[in-house]
């Protein structure tokens, strides 16, 4: 009798763990059942060196940036277009994991669950990215050769229309990369996505949302710039001595001292806290790819180093993507669309990043640094609000230029974001490449 118990517990056992592993299979039939099929060993949909060989990347306009030539991975004709769109279409050897190749391989195969996917003998799907190539190649050719980020997006649907990193290269002719080539340093990474930098002076506007809502007496202060000061036993230094100041030219002039100081007042919390409301420590979701979280720790730290992290130095480091975001809430009344590379995807709106009325206020300044300090000029017929960068990045190495901001305009609703590594003066570099690219969007639509 003993030894029918025993043997009926053993088959009860054994029947646990062939349910339980049936149903471990199909949970993971359900949920990694398009990473089993897009594996790159599965020679139904990728060649024998890797490449993906079925389907098509369409861009906005129905132009065909990838498909597939006689059983091969091939590229746009144009060898310009070719490298302005590397990082959104992807390479054939899945170099570059953001790229739509790799990110959106099981929509490109047609997989799902119940039909499996395309084999290589049929044709796959059209992906339609929201990318447009021809303002692509717009900032391609206005990074001229230099390392960095450029993007543009809808903050009203999310759609992001531009999206550029460099350095780039041709995909239908790629390089071999070596270690110690730093011309091509960081070529895989895709800038605006997974990328995180030095702010420098951009981040003053998260510091002057912080001071809006906590010092009622803002607008009634004056300041004197000497060009270097103490703050909390840190000297904080300008480029130059900006004189009297209240807070309207201590924004558009950028003066350290002046945000060095406010932060220091303001203190570590809140300054982290306002930082963590704009978006900036947080992730975003690209249509499913995940972009890098900004750093910014400050509880518990000195008031000299929440000067200098109000300032955008210190530890900080920011993701141009979620940059992006925050300027197009603040032109949108303090929320925004989250940004998408699919054009099929829906509208999906962000917290409360700024209060409205903050938003406002920050955008009339805003405003004003065009029209006083960088030149409306430069934004022809535009409504374009801004603020510009010169993020130190220690050693002996350039500042990153920065320029970010949105247009005020109904009729384009386009926030935009541009950071060039090591490239110096913040509205002389990105500046000139930010007005070249909004003329081109604007010209277009």
């Amino acid at each position: 009798m003993r030894k029918i118990e025993r043997r009926a517990a053993v088959c009860l056992l054994l029947a646990f763990c062939l349910f339980a592993g049936l149903a471990l299979y199909c949970y993971r039939f359900a949920t990694q059942g398009s990473d089993w099929v897009t594996f790159t060993a599965n020679r139904h949909v990728y060649a024998q060196t890797g490449e993906l060989v079925t389907g098509q990347i369409l861009d906005r306009d129905g132009d065909v940036l990838s498909t597939v030539e006689d059983g091969k991975r091939v590229f746009h004709e144009d060898a310009t277009v070719r490298k302005a769109t590397l990082h959104a279409v992807g390479d054939r050897e899945g170099n570059i994991g953001t790229g739509a190749l790799t990110a959106f391989s099981d929509l490109i195969t047609g997989y799902n669950p119940v039909t499996g996917s395309y084999t290589a003998s049929e044709t796959g799907n059209d992906v339609t990215l929201t990318i447009d190539a021809y303002l692509n190649v717009k900032a391609y050719q206005a990074l001229d050769g230099q390392k960095g980020a450029v993007a543009v997006y809808n903050y009203k649907t999310g759609e992001i229309l531009c999206m550029v990193s460099t350095p780039t290269f041709d995909p239908n002719d790629p390089p071999v990369i070596s270690a110690d080539d730093t011309s091509m340093e960081g070529a895989y990474l895709n800038r605006v996505l997974s990328s995180t930098f030095v702010p420098g002076s951009v981040f003053k506007t998260i510091t002057l949302s912080a001071a809006l809502e906590n010092l009622p007496d803002l607008f009634d202060r004056h300041w004197t710039c000497t060009g270097s000061h103490s703050v909390g036993g840190v000297t904080v230094t300008c480029p130059s001595a900006h004189g009297d100041l209240d807070i309207n030219s201590a924004y558009s002039n950028s003066c350290n001292y002046v945000f060095a100081s406010l932060a220091a007042e303001l203190g570590g919390s809140t300054m982290e806290k306002y930082t963590k409301q704009a978006g900036l420590m947080d992730s975003y979701s690209v249509s499913g790819i995940k972009t890098a979280k900004g750093t910014f720790t400050l509880a518990g730290a000195d008031k000299g180093t929440v000067g200098w992290a109000g300032v955008g130095q210190a530890d900080d480091l920011v993701n141009p993507c979620a940059m992006l975001v925050a300027m197009g809430a603040i032109a949108n009344g303090g929320t925004a669309a989250e940004p998408h590379l699919l054009l099929d995807d829906e509208t999906t709106m962000t917290g409360q990043l700024f209060q409205p009325g903050t938003a406002s206020v920050l955008a009339d300044m805003m405003r004003a640094n065009v029209v006083n300090k960088y030149g409306a000029d430069r934004f022809p017929g535009m409504d374009a609000c801004a603020k510009s960068g010169t993020a130190e990045v220690g050693g002996d190495g350039r500042p990153h230029a920065w320029f970010t901001g949105f247009l005020r305009d109904p009729e384009h609703p386009y926030a935009f974001v541009v950071m060039v590594q090591n490239g110096g003066g913040g509205s002389s570099v990105a500046g000139t490449v930010a007005s070249a690219v909004m003329q081109a969007v604007v010209d277009k639509y």
